[in-house]
């Protein structure tokens, strides 16, 4: 087979021509198959042995709309990963069928002529000049002879015999027209419009009559299939009160579309501008209750039914090979973009799982520290319980041996400390070279020195313990020079009482 876009049934097709898109019923004898019935008359297609219309199977027409992102779309599409959808551009020709004037019945008449019944020859070599035209009906190409007084009918894929084609789906335009969103398509590589963005910008500030109350602004730009470029605008006016406001996305659409405006961004490489607004629920329904020319009626509801999400997306035919072709070039792209996109996301990931890794070891180490921190915690503490403990149970007792060894230890370390050689010298030593330090460190003010919080706290307790140690010592002191005081005292009064009695 050299074609074959559809399942056919019944015999083989010796000749291996052309299967079309729907389930038809095919015979050997026929020279050419485009999934039509055998004709032995010249009725050819309009014979009551003929199937209805065109047929082309769902399973091709259907499916494209699915996947990441709803898959293949008919416009051009802006947005980030998961959204990143494609535009259908409806035109006004999706939305009503116009009405037929006297020429398009003449051709829709020199049509049917064509197919079914040429007068060029009059003879039986009609029948074979009607099948040819079908042929080239069926493939959408060529031209229709059928009468020496009439030119031949041009045969088109627009024409409703054409078999190659099917019915896909795109994603509806959620942008609202006060958002202000304009699509440019540039025939130029996205590379070298990113390069030259802000010359871009000026030039078509210049176009908009180079205002200074306008300011356009670039929303997005994405690569499209052949080297082209989608660059999304949005133009923002400024009143001389200070507020600011959106050009709607028709009014600047309309405003492009003006012949000397249309002439200066073709001129900048631009091959298509729209606006990006959604459509109306009164458009949507016009649009699936007209057919798009040349869809059979029965194709296009069964592409209503079977449309996966009728809230998001459309049915939009598909003609001509071209077209699938541009479908599945966005496809490529589309999945290309999103693979780019999975990729950035996995490197994130990667990241965080480092990430991850190093605070999991950081939590454990503060928590050995944590543990650490508490046991000494809870030694200080009992060593603090103890202390004031044997406080309490020496209190009220005499001086013991080992206690007056301890303070003549503590004298003799003081008198050491208190010798002008010994550690009071070095101690003097150091407080100048401190006193140096701070007098430099007014110099090199980033230079500090900070002392722990828990040391601060463990030299607070020992200076305020020794400070306890002293004021003990003092008082005792103080009581024994009182009690020497009394003695001398005594002493004193005892002396002439004792000279009486001898003398």
């Amino acid at each position: 087979m050299a074609f074959n876009f559809g399942a056919t049934a019944g015999a083989a097709n010796p000749t291996g021509a052309f299967g079309g898109f729907g389930t038809t019923t095919t015979t050997a004898g026929s020279a050419f198959s485009f999934s039509a019935p055998t004709n032995t008359g010249t009725s050819g297609l309009f014979g009551a042995t003929q199937n209805k219309g065109f047929g082309f199977g769902t399973s091709f027409g259907t499916g494209t709309g699915t996947g990441l992102g709803t898959g293949l779309g008919t416009g051009l599409g802006f947005g980030g990963f998961g959204t990143q959808q494609q535009q259908t551009t409806l035109g006004s020709s999706l939305f009503s069928q116009p009405t037929q004037t006297p020429a398009q019945s003449n051709q829709l008449i020199n049509t049917a002529s064509a197919l079914s019944a040429p007068t060029l020859l009059g003879d039986e070599r009609d029948a074979l000049l009607a099948k040819w035209n079908q042929l080239q009906a069926f493939w959408g190409t060529g031209k229709g002879y059928f009468n020496n007084n009439i030119p031949p009918v041009e045969f088109t894929q627009e024409n409703p015999f054409c078999r190659f084609k099917a019915v896909g789906y795109s994603l509806m335009p959620n942008n609202k027209d006060e958002d202000g969103l304009v699509v440019l398509v540039f025939n130029r590589k996205e590379i070298d419009i990113r390069s030259q963005q802000q010359q871009l910008v000026e030039s078509l500030h210049k176009i908009l009559g180079g205002n200074q109350t306008l300011t356009v602004n670039v929303e997005g730009v994405r690569t499209m299939p052949d080297d082209q470029t989608e660059v999304i605008i949005y133009v923002v006016e400024r009143s001389p009160n200070g507020t600011s406001r959106r050009v709607p996305a028709t009014t600047l659409h309309a405003h492009f579309e003006q012949a000397n405006i249309k002439t200066s961004l073709q001129q900048l490489g631009v091959t298509l501008s729209m606006a990006r607004t959604e459509l109306s629920p009164a458009q949507v329904k016009q649009l699936l209750q007209n057919p798009p020319a040349g869809v059979d009626p029965i194709i296009w509801e069964q592409a209503k039914v079977d449309n996966p999400d009728p809230d998001k997306l459309i049915p939009v035919p598909m003609v001509g090979f071209k077209e699938l072709l541009r479908r599945l070039k966005v496809q490529d792209q589309m999945t290309k973009q999103h693979q780019t996109r999975l990729d950035i996301i996995s490197e994130d990931i990667s990241e965080l799982q480092k990430t991850q890794t190093t605070t999991m070891a950081k939590i454990a180490q503060y928590k050995r520290k944590l543990m650490k921190l508490s046991h000494r915690t809870l030694q200080r503490l009992l060593l603090q319980v103890l202390i004031k403990q044997e406080i309490q149970r020496k209190s009220g007792y005499a001086i013991q041996a080992d206690e007056e060894q301890l303070r003549v230890q503590l004298d003799t370390i003081q008198c050491e400390l208190n010798a002008p050689t010994q550690f009071k010298g070095r101690l003097n030593e150091l407080m100048s070279q401190i006193r140096m330090q701070n007098h430099f460190g007014a110099v090199r003010a980033e230079e500090r020195y900070y002392v722990d919080a828990d040391l601060l706290r463990e030299i607070k307790q020992h200076l305020k313990q020794q400070q306890e140690g002293l004021s003990h010592l003092i008082s005792i002191i103080k009581d024994d020079l009182e009690d020497i005081k009394l003695i001398e005292h005594g002493l004193n009064e005892s002396i002439p009482i004792r000279g009486g009695i001898f003398s």
